[in-house]
């Protein structure tokens, strides 16, 4: 299967975003900078492939902290660095009833990993 690429405006150079017509439900590629679109030739936007068998998120979420689909924040700080942003996500946790929040310190260097 063909990966998803980066799109990118033919009037300006600025990267397209994926965006929904609402009118006619379909997919489109958009500019934020010009008024440029363009009609999806693929529907899917983003995929990640999970290799191994789902387990703890912190197992199976290592580059969780570069991932552009999770919500950050910056009203928490890292334990570890003091970094001011994390990304986060909810997920079960194994033994547990309910939904965990994980959050992922945003810092390059550090990728610590905690729950709420």
């Amino acid at each position: 299967m063909a990966m998803s690429s980066l799109k990118f405006c033919g009037e300006c150079n600025n990267m397209l975003y994926p965006r929904e017509d609402k009118e006619t439900h379909t997919l489109l590629y958009a500019c934020n900078s010009c008024e440029h679109q363009e009609l999806a030739t693929d529907t899917c936007v983003y995929k990640r492939v999970l290799r191994k068998p789902a387990g703890e998120p912190k197992d199976i979420l290592k580059d969780a902290a570069t991932d552009p689909t999770l919500p950050r924040t910056r009203s928490i700080k890292c334990y570890n660095c003091g970094h001011p942003e994390a990304a986060f996500f909810q997920a079960p946790t194994k033994g547990e009833r309910g939904l965990t929040l994980y959050f992922i310190c945003c810092n390059p260097s550090c990728g610590h990993r905690w729950r709420d």
